[in-house]
């Protein structure tokens, strides 16, 4: 555990970890992870040592998005527990050193949650309307929608109400977007803030961020592009990353700075680069979500790039960046990293493609993607800047890629069409193994012998993969996590110094940077790209991710040194 969980901003350089709770543990035997799971677990997370735990949407929700279609955001589902059950995880957190970050859902609503039923019982016009974003549909009776919008999921963004208008969903039909220059909008999330926060909060995680302020007045909506571009921002972009969002954000900074320490939040903003600061200012949320490195393929140059690039937005923010291999949203490391190799201006699309025939396109070289995988790792967690880690990256699970369709559960998958199809996130989602023998068949993750079916299905191989089996093994990736998490801690975060310099003399094919470390020492990281080993600079190796050969650092690998 780092000095920094005991700091106002703690969350500086912090190692937070992604729960997605109902694929972490199942403690209730109903086939779904719940909050009685977490607690249960704490234990293991402390022992991983970890700051921070995020926890994905835990609200009432239909499922429909996996949890971020929410109906009440001032409640637990009863699928997953209790208030009372979130407060004992909390204080559990707490007690072992962790601080607790919750996710929180402001683009849109399930349209189960009672603001958008009594919009439709409302009708045309009504203040209940207001509150999202409704417009009436074009044609003699309002039967075509009011633009060619396209869903991030598939098929039209917007869904008709049977009265002549129609309602905005970027995502899935049954997330209606809100309509954030309603003050009742502004109001009601404000007071969801204050909720969590005197429950034991200590920071949250923003999903769409760029996504709340809209445009659809300035201009009539058929003059705007059927699919505004997410990486097109500013005046001219109705839909992401307005200047207008920020206004909100400041608004949310004065309730975080009610508390003692002011709490702190993490935008998920899928925006330029040269825009990522404005999130994390000081005067806003204090981070954002730097997915230039869970956007790079295993090539030097685009690794080197996604380090510049975080680094600068940071110092641009006055705050820290944030370093992301993996989380909910996209497939496994191991996996992009086990595939071949292609430079592509859109990210992920081999895996992407790879997962639609079910994995079975290009070969998979586990074992590569696991020692860079490591690699990826050690060179991560040297930089400066907060770590988000992802549930199961530390067991090195791998994409599960052969689910069968029909019990896909993410909209992605449901919504896409053959032209257009994707088969979604869910391979990233499965249910964490946590014993390799089990008489309940799931692999522990469920804690009753009589329990139901796992809500996604775990292939055969995560018996390798499995808790209690990495425990049992000094060599597993587990045991790595746990070594390089506290190397961290001891040797870099506790002297509170964000500085880095790069290395030099090591050629294209190598990353290499220095940080001061603890007892007024240097650590240079030493990341090998290239096809041969290279020689390691002078001082103490006190970590590596592969076994070094005479002394010199092979290909896919990493290594500390401290002098």
């Amino acid at each position: 555990m780092t000095a920094n969980n005991e700091r106002a901003d703690w969350w500086k350089q912090a190692v937070v970890y992604q729960v997605y709770p109902r694929s972490f543990y199942d403690a209730n035997g109903d086939g779904l992870g719940d909050i009685k799971g977490v607690t249960e677990r704490m234990g293991y997370l402390r022992e991983l040592g970890i700051d921070a735990i995020w926890l994905s949407p835990f609200y009432p929700s239909p499922l429909v998005d996996g949890g971020y279609d929410v109906a009440d955001y001032r409640d637990v589902d009863p699928r997953l527990g209790t208030l009372e059950d979130f407060d004992a995880m909390c204080a559990a957190a707490h007690e072992a050193g962790m601080k607790v970050v919750v996710d929180i859902v402001p683009n849109h609503t399930s349209t189960e949650h009672e603001w958008f039923r009594a919009a439709l019982a409302a009708g045309p016009g009504s203040p209940e309307r207001d509150r999202y974003v409704f417009r009436p549909g074009r044609g003699e009776n309002g039967e075509l929608p009011p633009n060619g919008w396209k869903s991030t999921f598939g098929g039209p963004a917007w869904e008709p109400v049977g009265d002549g208008e129609w309602y905005l969903h970027l995502f899935a039909v049954e997330q209606a977007d809100l309509n954030w220059r309603n003050p009742d909008v502004h109001e009601d999330f404000k007071k969801t803030l204050r909720f969590w926060s005197d429950r034991g909060a200590d920071g949250f995680r923003i999903d769409v961020a760029h996504a709340l302020a809209k445009d659809l007045d300035s201009r009539p909506l058929a003059d705007w592009p059927d699919e505004p571009d997410q990486g097109e921002p500013g005046d001219d972009n109705p839909l992401w990353d307005r200047p207008e969002v920020h206004e909100i954000y400041r608004e949310w900074r004065q309730v975080f700075n009610e508390y003692e320490p002011a709490r702190f939040a993490v935008a998920e903003a899928w925006v330029v680069p040269e825009h990522q600061w404005m999130y994390a200012s000081p005067d806003e949320l204090g981070q954002v979500f730097n997915f230039q490195l869970s956007n790079a393929a295993w090539f030097a140059d685009e690794f080197r790039t996604a380090i510049e690039k975080g680094l600068a937005a940071a110092e641009q923010s006055g705050s820290t960046t944030t370093w992301v291999l993996s989380n909910h949203d996209m497939p496994r490391h191991p996996t992009r990293f086990a595939l071949p190799q292609v430079r592509s201006s859109v990210h992920h699309q081999l895996v992407t493609d790879w997962l639609l025939r079910d994995g079975r396109t290009y070969h998979e070289d586990r074992e590569l993607g696991t020692r860079r995988a490591r690699a990826a790792l050690l060179m991560e967690l040297g930089l400066p800047g907060s770590v988000y880690l992802y549930q199961g990256e530390e067991l090195g699970l791998f994409e599960v890629a052969d689910i069968p369709w029909g019990a896909l559960e993410d909209p992605q998958a449901l919504m896409t069409t053959h032209g257009d199809a994707i088969k979604g996130r869910d391979g990233c989602r499965v249910p964490l193994p946590w014993r390799a023998v089990d008489e309940s068949g799931d692999f522990g993750f469920s804690a009753p012998v009589e329990h139901e079916a796992a809500h996604l299905p775990q292939p055969e191989w995560f018996a390798q993969f499995a808790v209690d089996v990495e425990e049992a093994n000094t060599a597993s990736m587990l045991w790595f996590y746990r070594r390089a998490l506290g190397m961290r801690s001891e040797l870099l975060t506790a002297t509170g110094d964000t500085s880095l310099a790069w290395a030099g003399g090591y050629g294209d094919q190598v990353i290499a940077y220095e940080r001061p470390c603890a007892g007024g020492r240097t650590l240079t990281s030493v990341t090998n790209f290239g096809e041969g080993p290279v020689a390691l600079p002078a001082g103490e190796v006190v970590l590596c991710s592969s076994e070094l050969l005479a002394g010199r650092l092979p290909q896919d690998a990493t290594a500390w040194v401290v002098r």
